[in-house]
């Protein structure tokens, strides 16, 4: 009788992994599922694993050289950067993630946040709770129409951000040097360069995915040359702002507030963490969300049936619907093709 395959859940904060679990034993899998903090902590299990499936914990080569049967690592979520794919590609290990599932929700916790900030809502808040009833406890507060927002990455989260700030009768602008010209002139969204940008915008939503090239996309060069008392909404990974230098942006006037989804340290994916850790979260001006943009009931089920169903494609012998890595994978077969072929003399 052959061995069943199996799913190794490095991490979740799901409650449980029912719903994993069904679909994965439907295709003839176990699944053992951790809370790893650490590459280490799962070594043990993922030595013989066919598969793997993360949350916050990091996938990288030294697992991935260990893990000998793994043919597939599924995210839970869209980005990958704590995937390390080019090793997986080495490996012939498939790489898929989960698209299109929280489009929606995060553009709403985008304008969420913004409109908070713009209309000073905390502050009001804290006023009235204290007794303070009165109008000027928020001022000065400036009229929306005909402000211009700003957006940085202009993909279908971008898009969606951009359609519900239209609404506001807003200028839109955005920055994206991977968006073709035809699809920004479609939405009717100039494209911009990265200084014009921030040069021009009163608000700025950014919704960057995290590569090297975007660790700390704004810092304090970014910082120095925004509108004085400019509002700034990250809705995109922690890292690409870098949180001392937004800290000396809001303590010194340049930025009038921040609404943040994760800050830099991005506290999910560490064994233990306090906000004394970063100083922004003792200023009044900021908003932080726990990384919560992508959720909804029913964007949790999608992102949990989708990362599941991918790993139960890939061990059945089908097609995932989600690769990352494909087009790199067909590259290394080609080139090894071509290899044996020379080889042989062919």
């Amino acid at each position: 009788m052959a061995e069943q395959p199996k799913v190794v859940i490095t991490d979740y904060d799901y409650g449980n992994v029912d719903i994993e679990t069904a679909i994965l034993e439907d295709a003839g899998a176990t699944v053992i599922a951790l809370q790893a903090k650490s590459e280490e902590d799962l070594f043990a299990e993922t030595r013989d694993c066919s598969a793997i499936i993360n949350q916050y914990a990091r996938v990288g080569r030294a697992i991935i050289e260990r893990a000998s049967r793994c043919k597939v690592i599924a995210r839970y979520g869209v980005g990958v950067d704590i995937v390390d794919v080019e090793a997986a590609t080495e490996h012939g290990i498939i790489v898929t993630n989960v698209r299109d599932y929280c489009t929606e929700e995060v553009a709403d916790h985008a304008i969420s946040l913004w409109l908070a900030l713009a209309r000073r809502l905390f502050d009001y808040n804290r006023a009235t709770h204290d007794g303070v009833w009165s109008w000027q406890s928020a001022k000065p507060i400036w009229r929306l129409r005909g402000q211009t927002v700003g957006i940085i990455s202009l993909g279908k989260i971008g898009q969606a951000i951009a359609s519900r700030a239209r609404a506001f009768e807003v200028n839109v602008i955005a920055y994206d040097p991977f968006v073709p010209q035809e699809v920004a002139e479609a939405l009717d969204v100039p494209l911009v360069g990265k200084e014009e940008l921030l040069k021009s915008s009163d608000h700025i939503l950014m919704q960057a995915p995290m590569t090297p090239d975007t660790w700390h996309f704004l810092s304090d060069d970014e910082f120095s040359i925004m509108k004085p008392g400019a509002i700034l909404v990250n809705t995109g990974r922690g890292p690409t702002i870098d949180n001392k230098a937004l800290y000396r942006a809001l303590t010194t006037g340049t930025l009038a507030g921040a609404g943040l989804d994760d800050p830099e340290e991005e506290p999910a994916k560490r064994a233990e963490w306090s906000p004394s850790d970063n100083p922004i979260f003792k200023l009044s001006n900021v908003i932080v969300t726990p990384h919560a943009a992508y959720y909804s009931e029913e964007s949790i089920r999608i992102a949990r049936e989708t990362a599941a169903t991918e790993v139960a494609r890939c061990l059945t012998g089908m097609t995932p619907r989600f690769q990352v890595n494909e087009r790199e994978m067909t590259a290394a077969r080609q080139t090894s093709i071509k290899e044996k072929s020379h080889a042989k003399g062919i």
